[in-house]
């Protein structure tokens, strides 16, 4: 809706089909995630998940020869510590393991970490709106393609859903891509992977606060010791920056 109402750049077909392709996994994530909740508890599921922080670097690395650097790295493992405090896999233990549920979470690791790198990478002169309208559309096809939308005819269940559906649409389809397609371009797959840790925490946080559900201090520890890992992450970009400016000053 905000692309029809914005002023579109004329795309050649090519790369039309270029987003929407990148905009394929991010409907997948969400298809593989709940698949493997099918076979695994849902903080054990979460951990493999938030694979995608090192998934990221290692994309980065190959495809752009970009190396992560051993800041880096900490900052992943960090990160990866942290995940696992927060999903409150501590307390909750992780009984009912499936080689099947651990496939199904890998791969949507893999399709998470894949759409962070599209978004800085695919289509970076085309505008943010028009972008993430062209990825919301590749993830919808792939979601009708494997889900037929029968659901549609049944009336009264769309008019019980409705105030949700359009809440998390908005929130979980329509800004993600958005603010992926305006932030990922400066930040680039490994340290956006990073940042986007933050999602972890963010559910912590919202889960004691909206649905007033227990939070156990190894939770809340979790959730430090990620923030912590993101500045970790940040710190080398922020002094890049800072150099940059002074080097520019100077010159000036």
């Amino acid at each position: 809706m905000l692309a029809l109402f914005s002023k579109p750049k004329k795309l050649p077909l090519g790369q039309i089909v270029r987003l929407l392709v990148a905009g394929i996994p991010m409907g997948l994530t969400g298809i593989f995630y709940y698949q493997s909740l099918q076979w695994l508890d849902a903080s054990l599921a979460i951990i493999f998940l938030f694979q995608f922080i090192w998934i990221g670097s290692l994309m980065e690395w190959i495809w752009e020869r970009n190396r992560p650097s051993k800041l880096k790295l900490f900052s992943i493992t960090v990160l990866l510590v942290g995940s696992a405090f927060a999903a409150g896999i501590s307390t909750q233990g992780a009984s009912n393991f499936s080689i099947y549920g651990a496939v199904w979470a890998s791969s949507a690791a893999v399709m998470f970490a894949t759409f962070i790198y599209v978004s800085g990478t695919v289509g970076k002169k085309v505008p943010p709106v028009q972008r993430s309208a062209w990825f919301s559309v590749g993830g919808l096809l792939s979601v009708l393609i494997l889900f037929p939308p029968i659901f549609l005819t049944q009336i009264p269940l769309l008019i019980e859903l409705s105030p949700y559906v359009l809440v998390l649409g908005f929130f979980g389809v329509a800004l993600p891509p958005l603010l992926f397609s305006i932030g990922m371009p400066h930040v680039g797959a490994g340290l956006g992977t990073i940042l986007s840790s933050s999602e972890l925490p963010v559910a912590v946080v919202l889960s004691t606060l909206v649905l007033g559900e227990p939070v156990s201090w190894s939770q809340w520890m979790g959730v430090v010791i990620i923030l912590v890992g993101i500045a970790i992450g940040n710190k080398k970009k922020k002094q890049i920056s800072n150099t940059n400016v002074h080097t520019s000053s100077l010159s000036t």
